[in-house]
């Protein structure tokens, strides 16, 4: 059975093709070092149009008419605000534009309007260097070092040195124990339960903070803050796993980008990244049980533990809970070995 594969790792080369949605201007050659904050492509997107009924709006039954009230012409560029038709008289009405945007026809008593063009741009994610471009969509940036996926993210990037807050896997963050020490550093924290702690972490001006778990209903504070957030477990109250913590608090006081991005569309994970002066291989994105892999649960009771797989089962196996599912015999750290369905597990490489 294929299974998916979380990267928790000392050393690996790390390469990621960063590209836009559509066509636009690539900003980086190939050599060039990049940090994860580094602009390396951007375009314009334009962000869809609207019609605005001038008739109705003025009240006015011919269309001809409605459309000699209109002040514009086509091709204006408007402000939001801007006045686009009005009737003249004592109650006059008017119609101004709703937004910043481009009159792009009128006709038949009706505006359309083209909302104004958004930037669109794409950011390195971590620090390295531009190995290859992907014409007029983006580039490929590649490193060596640590690399640790987490489970969710506030969509930020950013990095910074690494502090390690959490003293064992299952600590809780407390919005105390962010201090002006920590400015412009990445914080390697527990679970977090207080929206004090996030809004902390804005004042203080964090860079980064890398979380076992995160109650649910924080992700709109989450969302909300200045810096990326990145969970490793998921949500609920659920300890960093063993071998995310150990390698994380090992590196402390090194450089570490945090790329909280999770997008299911495009494969993206939330990831963190700390470059190494050293060579390491190239790590594969999937992989099929077998004996002897190191696994972790992502499932209740278990979750977030990593243990190694003794025995894929034949065939569909009876569960505690009555169903049958395809199953493994999974050990633990003290000889503690369990039947896990294989839809709880993932492969850690």
């Amino acid at each position: 059975m294929l299974a998916p594969v979380t990267h928790i790792l000392p050393l690996a080369n790390i390469r990621r093709m960063r590209t836009l949605p559509i066509p636009g201007r690539v900003l980086v050659r190939p050599g060039q070092k990049v940090s994860a904050t580094d602009v390396i492509a951007q375009t314009r997107v334009p962000s869809g149009h609207l019609v605005l009924d001038i008739r109705r709006g003025l009240g006015i039954p011919q269309a001809s008419a409605a459309e000699r009230c209109v002040v514009r012409q086509q091709g204006d560029r408007l402000e939001k605000g801007d006045v686009i038709a009005e009737s003249g008289g004592v109650f006059a009405r008017i119609i101004r534009a709703p937004m910043d945007g481009e009159i792009v026809s009128i006709y038949g008593g009706q505006v359309l309007l083209r909302v104004r063009n958004t930037v669109t741009e794409v950011k390195a994610g971590f620090n390295g260097m531009v190995s290859d471009l992907v014409e007029d969509r983006g580039a490929i940036v590649e490193t060596n070092g640590v690399l640790v996926q987490g489970a969710w993210g506030n969509s930020k990037i950013d990095s910074g040195m690494l502090l390690v807050l959490a003293k064992a896997p299952d600590e809780e963050l407390a919005n105390t124990q962010i201090e002006v020490s920590m400015r412009g550093a990445v914080v390697l924290a527990g679970h977090c339960a207080k929206a004090d702690a996030l809004r902390a972490g804005n004042d203080m001006q964090l860079r980064g903070l890398i979380l076992s778990s995160l109650s649910s209903d924080l992700i709109p504070v989450a969302m909300g803050v200045n810096y990326p957030v990145l969970v490793t477990e998921g949500f609920g109250r659920i300890p960093m796993n063993e071998a995310a913590y150990r390698l994380l608090s090992t590196n402390e006081k090194r450089d570490i980008s945090v790329c909280a991005i999770l997008n299911p569309n495009t494969g993206n994970r939330p990831e963190l990244v700390i470059p190494l002066p050293a060579g390491g291989e190239t790590a594969p994105e999937t992989d099929y049980f077998a004996y002897g892999q190191t696994v972790r649960v992502v499932g209740a009771p278990y979750s977030s533990k990593i243990g190694t797989i003794v025995q894929v089962r034949q065939g569909l196996v009876s569960l505690p809970n009555g169903l049958k599912a395809p199953a493994a015999d999974v050990q633990f750290e003290q000889d503690m070995r369990v039947t896990v369905p294989l839809a709880n597990l993932e492969v850690i490489k």
